[in-house]
């Protein structure tokens, strides 16, 4: 019985959740591309100097 109202007031919290929910603009949407494109430039960055320096190392003998 108690598993069946948490079961109820859950669904009732998730719909009030998506009922003030809004749908982003173009605006907020091109702000969350550049937020991605720059984390996946950052992370290719990071992953290039790391085999960079890991060539440079196996080159001079290491």
């Amino acid at each position: 019985m108690e598993l069946e109202l948490n079961l109820e007031k859950r669904l009732r919290d998730m719909y009030n959740t998506l009922k003030l929910a809004k749908k982003g603009g173009w605006e907020e949407y091109k702000v969350h591309l550049k937020l991605v494109l720059l984390g996946l430039g950052v992370i290719g960055a990071i992953g290039f100097i790391i085999q960079f320096i890991s060539a440079l190392i196996s080159f001079s003998g290491g």
